[in-house]
């Protein structure tokens, strides 16, 4: 198993560590619940190095990202992200990532999901065969933290030179984090405020160090990645391999909003469109549980006693106090309030569709 710098750091804290992806990780610290409540409350600490970095360099960078990506790659200036997609022809996901515009209209960093990055990069260095732009996997060379939670900005403050107040959500800006080099931006992946910290220091556990130093009287936990799913999944934030792969659109995932038509030519452009026109036949829907029991990926779904669908991502939501999840139905089924059945083990149980994201954080 491949190992994060940080590796040494969770285990002097005795994490429980996983394989996720082909890397160890840190599934959990002191318990799921209790980190998953800290970020709501106050802040947690993930490291997530084992996510990919693609750099796209060159004269056509811009064409080849707008080409790769539903989303208009254009309206980027250098300090500014965008999220957006992987697609293909038609028009479903390679995956979801990010897009980094560093400059205007030849450098772009893409970040992308662990468990996708070689296939990524081979689908992009392939893709972008025809354009004047290098295509380099960085993954190896950077490490990458994440503070979320309403205390982030307090906690790292302190720490660094920039001046965070001044870093709005999907933007990012260079500076010193602990004295180690960084790209500082604000996007996340819990539904809550807060930073990620990419560095190519070989030392990211000093910034890790000092950050819990700084976070402990603040009541700052390290986090894993049970936490960091029934964190994104309370905010309705696409998992890769669970609520989108290469068998869901971008429209059916309910991400329309990703989608710019007007911007000229993409990848899955034109199957997006007559999708579009015909109308879709399948929809992606939050529900919670109303019977007892928690309803799990892959658990079977019914609607009349007939078996349409299966769970994509399910759980427990220890902020909201509910077992929530999200689900394809067929369109006719989709209207808030629409009851159907989970087969949860052995027994039936009822389940609605309600709003989502399920968890929205006020905003300050």
């Amino acid at each position: 198993m491949k190992k994060t710098r940080l590796n040494q750091v969770h285990r002097e804290a005795g994490a429980r560590l996983i394989e996720f992806a082909g890397w160890e990780m840190p599934v959990e610290y002191r318990g799921l619940i209790d980190e998953h409540l800290a970020v709501r409350t106050k802040a947690g600490l993930f490291d997530v190095s084992h996510m990919g970095e693609i750099i796209v360099d060159g004269p056509e960078a811009l064409a080849l990202v707008q080409y790769l990506t539903p989303n208009d790659a254009s309206k980027l200036l250098p300090g500014q992200i965008q999220y957006s997609a992987l697609t293909t022809p038609e028009g479903t996901f390679v995956d979801d990532l990010l897009v980094y515009c560093l400059s205007v209209p030849d450098k772009y960093l893409l970040v992308v999901n662990a468990a996708n990055t070689d296939k990524d990069f081979a689908w992009v260095k392939e893709k972008g065969a025809g354009f004047k732009a290098q295509v380099i996997n960085e993954s190896n060379r950077y490490s990458q933290l994440a503070l979320q939670g309403p205390l982030a900005q307090d906690i790292l403050q302190p720490l660094t030179e920039l001046d965070l107040s001044q870093i709005k959500t999907f933007h990012y800006a260079y500076g010193q984090v602990a004295g180690n080099d960084s790209l500082v931006s604000r996007t996340g992946y819990t539904g809550e405020d807060g930073f990620e910290i990419y560095t190519l220091s070989e030392t990211p556990d000093v910034i890790w160090k000092a950050i819990v130093a700084r976070g402990e009287s603040l009541g700052l936990q390290p986090v894993g990645l049970g936490a960091r799913d029934t964190l994104r999944l309370e905010a309705k934030l696409m998992l890769y391999g669970n609520d989108i792969s290469d068998k869901t659109t971008v429209l059916e995932a309910d991400l329309k909003w990703i989608v710019k038509f007007q911007k000229g030519d993409f990848l899955g452009k034109a199957a997006l469109e007559k999708q579009q026109a015909e109308g879709l036949k399948r929809k992606l829907v939050g529900f919670e549980v109303v019977d007892k029991g928690i309803a799990r990926p892959h658990y079977p779904v019914y609607i009349g006693g007939q078996k349409v669908s299966e769970v994509c991502s399910g759980s427990y939501g220890p902020f909201v106090k509910k077992a929530i999840g999200l689900v394809y139905l067929p369109i006719e089924f989709t209207a808030i309030g629409t009851e159907f059945e989970i087969g949860i083990r052995d027994k039936m149980a009822k389940a609605r569709i309600v709003p989502t994201p399920f968890y929205k954080r006020e905003k300050k």
